[in-house]
């Protein structure tokens, strides 16, 4: 009886998704959800990623409904208009067209403070995220629950995709002495979850106990691409100008904030790219592809950065191809080319040595501990790396489970 029932769901669910258009939560809000609101006061988190499947903002959308009353924004890493260089602090502005006073959560301050939530009856969160842990915008939408919380603020995350695979999960848990504002919580490097599930997870594994509302999506699964929802593409920040950046960034952006090797910045495939002056791409590219990793295949490569340290100097390394989704790894491949390059190139010092500080403490704030990066400069191999992490990654999994929303099979036509 029971296998028959699981079978009658199966076939629901995929009757559902074949037959439902996919809309965002801020579709579903305005269509459907944006009257439970009525006579309240509103602020957004947001930035250009916050449109409807049809393109139009959020801010414009949400002014058009006269029973709530949009009053502030809220802008995070990058900037209200997502076109800010990583790193760069943001002022307060005054949006030209809505008019409506826009507050900085990546310049003075990257929380709200109690009198930028003054007034405010419900807070709402509507960025599209890319799923690597590191990428701030989780880390401003956990400072924000928090915020909401002190002030009894309703907190609304208005639901959207994951740009990757969504069944996705892989590498360390960051470890707490490592918390920062790239890793806010101890949740692997790629953690398959939308903004709304991550939020679930948060407000309940983390005890930030606010009041918390999820606009789901509808017509998605975690089965789905980002191309099958036909949504287009609006880059989240200057170095994601496609949603294949996303499968990318948690491949090579880690080494990259030591900065001793260059992703081709000014190319517009940052994150695909990774190479160095005066050394052979081919030695590296060999040795990634001798060991089979699976759903990647690396490239030799030549190229000259535009921008950057390495502006117009001739690089050689490898450009990575994803080639099966499902079975990519991309937290386990970084592993695996931060080992080509110091077991190719051992002088070259690529993570530095056990004493050199550098910019190691930035990169082992991403990466979420001070372990991997020792355990390669030990000669550990890429295998025993990953391993090293295994159990707290499967654990992860387990309670990740709980907070899933979007369960089912779809059709592709």
């Amino acid at each position: 009886m029971k296998k028959v029932i699981i079978f009658i769901l199966m076939i629901n669910s995929i009757i559902s998704f074949a037959e439902s258009k996919f809309k965002t939560g801020l579709d579903v809000f305005l269509e459907k959800e944006f009257f439970k609101y009525s006579g309240k006061n509103i602020g957004i988190i947001t930035n250009a990623t916050g449109v409807t499947i049809d393109g139009v903002q959020n801010v414009d959308a949400i002014i058009e409904k006269k029973e709530i009353k949009l009053i502030k924004l809220f802008g995070p890493e990058h900037g209200i208009r997502g076109d800010i260089a990583a790193g760069t602090k943001v002022e307060d502005m005054v949006d030209k067209k809505s008019g409506l006073p826009v507050y900085s959560l990546y310049g003075a301050t990257r929380r709200p403070t109690k009198e930028m939530l003054k007034g405010i009856d419900v807070l709402i969160y509507d960025i599209q995220d890319i799923g690597s842990r590191s990428y701030t915008f989780i880390s401003t939408m956990a400072y924000c629950m928090q915020e909401a919380a002190k002030e009894n603020i309703e907190f609304v995350v208005l639901d959207r995709p994951i740009p990757i695979y969504g069944e996705i999960v892989d590498g360390n848990i960051l470890e707490s002495e490592y918390s920062s504002f790239i890793g806010v919580y101890p949740i692997p490097y790629v953690y398959g979850m939308t903004p709304g599930e991550l939020a679930l997870y948060f407000n309940k594994e983390f005890g930030i106990n606010c009041k918390l509302t999820v606009i789901k999506m509808e017509g998605y699964s975690h089965k789905m691409s980002f191309k099958e929802t036909k949504m287009k593409w609006i880059p989240p920040s200057p170095n994601i100008p496609r949603y294949e950046s996303a499968y990318y960034y948690p491949a090579t952006g880690i080494m990259g904030e030591l900065g001793t090797t260059s992703g081709g910045a000014g190319l517009g495939m940052l994150f695909e790219l990774l190479g160095d002056e005066g050394i052979d791409g081919n030695k590296i590219t060999n040795y990634l592809n001798n060991k089979n990793i699976l759903g990647i295949t690396f490239k030799n490569v030549e190229f000259i950065p535009k921008t950057g340290k390495y502006k117009d100097k001739k690089c050689s390394g490898i450009k990575l191809e994803v080639t099966d989704e499902k079975k990519y790894l991309p937290f386990a491949t970084a592993i695996y080319i931060m080992e080509a390059f110091i077991k190719c190139y051992p002088e070259k010092n690529y993570l530095g040595t056990a004493e050199n500080v550098g910019k190691k403490d930035m990169f082992e704030k991403a990466m979420g501990t001070a372990k991997i990066r020792k355990m390669l400069l030990e000669g550990k191999s890429a295998e025993e790396v990953i391993n090293s992490y295994k159990k707290e990654l499967d654990e992860f999994k387990k309670k990740r489970e709980k907070y899933l929303l979007y369960w089912g099979w779809i059709l592709i036509t």
